[in-house]
């Protein structure tokens, strides 16, 4: 997969995509990392890539000739390539573990990273898709990025070690979070491992894990109980 995200900080990558599953999948050519500063595309000599709001109102807004062109050199890099562009804002769609499972099987996918008070409406034009990572309001579109890629980058195959890795955890079930986990020691303050786990017995130990699941989306989750 490649993965381009244009951005007005590029440097805010660094750190979260230096280590962990999104580093090693860069070094095992799974996944091809590309970061593009919008300012390069704007037209005159202060690298504008904001104005103020036609009609007026508070903030600055992204403007769409900036937009337009890097979108359309991110593209151009990878002519044979399928590009998807997503725009990070925070009037998209609600992002999804189903949508992380959906665009992990894109060919290129570009990210922009939305800034100021808001975008050009002009821009929405432009991509194949919105996303929110939540009904708050960050500073701009990287943080959002950030953690879209590595929900996407970790279903890869062959990224993780287990191929059933990403089945059995929470969300995988739309309805259902992830059961209870426990390892060694088998007894830490007087909490001990249930002992259905150490029965050895596979279909009580099953039975356990959908028992618990469902009681752990009822307490932590309800909403997501149909």
């Amino acid at each position: 997969m490649i993965i381009t995200i244009l951005t007005l900080f590029p440097a805010m990558f660094e750190g979260p995509f230096s280590s962990s599953i999104v580093s090693r999948a860069v070094k095992e050519h799974k996944v091809t990392l590309n970061f593009i500063n919008i300012r390069d595309f704007a037209s005159d000599s202060y690298k504008t890539v904001d104005d103020t709001p036609y009609g007026g109102g508070v903030g600055m807004i992204m403007k769409v000739d900036v937009a337009d062109r890097a979108i359309a050199h991110a593209k151009s890099l990878y002519p044979n390539k399928k590009s998807h562009v997503i725009l990070l804002d925070p009037q998209g769609k609600q992002y999804k573990q189903a949508d992380a499972q959906l665009l992990s099987e894109k060919e290129h996918l570009i990210f922009f990273c939305a800034h100021y008070e808001g975008i050009d409406q002009r821009i929405r034009t432009l991509v194949d898709a919105q996303y929110s990572i939540g009904d708050y309001i960050l500073t701009g579109g990287e943080i959002p990025a950030m953690v879209m890629v590595d929900s996407i980058v970790r279903l890869i195959p062959g990224v993780l070690g287990k191929p059933e890795s990403p089945i059995q955890e929470s969300f995988s079930d739309p309805n259902l979070l992830e059961e209870p986990q426990y390892t060694n020691p088998q007894t830490y303050n007087g909490m001990e491992v249930p002992a259905v786990l150490l029965s050895g017995n596979h279909k009580k130990i099953e039975d356990w894990r959908k028992k618990e699941a469902k009681k752990a989306t009822k307490l932590q989750r309800p909403d997501m109980i149909k």
